[in-house]
């Protein structure tokens, strides 16, 4: 019988057999990589005795066709009371009162967490040498720094008066003519942000965790969020973790807490990355870093992505690439990246041998070159299928 999940006051999911799901299929490709996706998720919960009770919302370009509104209400009281959701890419309405339809859902459901776990698949494609060397977890700040969207538009009375104020109150000199953005990062942000990855990396037992910052430069901002970072490692973790500087980069076995200007890891994640394990980092370097970390993997096409607040328990797992609306309805394109997030979601609920199923099923379904056409196009004796076909090519390997 279908029910919904719960999470006990220990901060415990409870999630049954048959568990209701709400889902958006996504704009643009969405009506090709949703139907793909499910059908491998629901043959591998199926292989373990369970399934999913899935319940279609809408956002996006199929929410405001069909209602006026780009993120009905129902929708985001539906991710609310279930707990746990699933979506494919979604349009950003231009010149609408969203800037993001994903931003928006993070920030509402406060969403704290973009987890982006980026790692090699055998036989997958890639511009760099040693692909497989690259297995790293990002912990992406999900709901401050620019992404707040705290501007004002060059010209505007708003930044005319922000410029005034900055600078009578503050001696800050704004060049005329300039667009203003205010970039907030707090301590409770910080920190939370922060614990998250570190009791992940313990939960896994992975080596380290490293933040990545700018702080040289932006000191009371990304320098603080360092700062706070080795903070809460002394004050709750100071048995499980330590910091480098506390000692001297030999942890023992404790877990080591680590830190790394942005602009060198962008360059070491290329050319050192088994350095890197657990990244906890701001909203901006995130979004960097996971790009270009797929990049050296596969590629976006194959990038699973989760939006978590591991206090209420809520979790929006997501395709991490655009609707590639050229392609909408084509059958053609990589289901991968949905496809990866439902393994997520699924090793969220405690489902993890569905979840260790699919990913040896993905595996080995590359491995025998039956692949879609962004893959094919790159290796050599591929055996090109369409979306669905791979979809179905990855079940008969369950």
């Amino acid at each position: 019988m279908a029910e919904l999940i719960s999470m006990d006051a220990d901060g415990t999911l409870q999630v049954p057999d048959e568990p209701v799901i709400p889902f958006i299929e996504g704009d643009g490709t969405g009506v090709d990589i949703w139907p793909a996706a499910k059908l491998v998720l629901d043959a591998a919960a199926a292989k373990h005795g369970k399934s999913v009770a899935w319940k279609e919302v809408l956002a996006g370009q199929k929410a405001f066709d069909e209602t006026g509104n780009w993120l009905p209400d129902e929708t985001v009281e539906a991710f609310r009371t279930h707990l746990i959701g699933i979506k494919g890419p979604l349009t950003t309405p231009i010149g609408g009162g969203i800037r993001s339809l994903n931003v928006a859902l993070r920030q509402i459901l406060d969403l704290y967490v973009c987890l982006r776990p980026v790692r090699w698949f055998t036989g997958v494609p890639s511009p760099v040498r040693h692909p497989e060397k690259v297995d790293m977890v990002i912990f992406r700040e999900n709901t401050e720094d620019i992404y707040a969207g705290l501007e004002a538009e060059a010209g505007s009375p708003e930044a005319a008066k922000l410029s005034a104020f900055l600078r009578d109150q503050m001696g800050w000199d704004i060049r005329e003519g300039s667009g203003i953005g205010i970039k907030p990062v707090s301590e409770f942000g910080s920190k939370r942000l922060i614990r998250a990855s570190i009791e992940y990396a313990l939960r896994h037992g992975r080596k380290s965790v490293t933040m990545v910052h700018k702080g040289n430069i932006q000191k009371f901002t990304e320098g603080a969020f360092r700062n706070w970072g080795y903070e809460l490692v002394r004050d709750e973790f100071a048995e499980s973790a330590v910091g480098w500087d506390d000692c001297d980069g030999k942890p023992g076995d404790r877990l080591l807490v680590k830190d790394a200007i942005a602009d060198i890891t962008l360059q070491q994640v290329l050319t050192r990355p088994d350095e890197f394990d657990v990244i906890a980092t701001t909203n901006l370097n995130g979004d960097y870093l996971s790009d270009a970390l797929a990049a050296q993997v596969g590629g976006i096409g194959i990038a699973p992505g989760a939006n978590i607040n591991y206090v209420t328990g809520h979790g929006i797992f997501e395709a991490t690439h655009g609707t590639a609306p050229k392609y909408a309805g084509m059958d053609k394109v990589n289901p991968g990246s949905v496809l990866l997030s439902g393994v997520l979601m699924y090793e969220h609920l405690g489902w993890q041998e569905a979840a260790d199923d699919i990913v040896r099923a993905l595996e080995a379904t590359i491995a025998d070159k039956v692949v879609t056409y962004d893959f094919a196009r790159q290796m050599e004796g591929a055996t090109e299928v369409k979306c669905s076909e791979f979809a179905a090519a990855v079940v008969d390997r369950l």
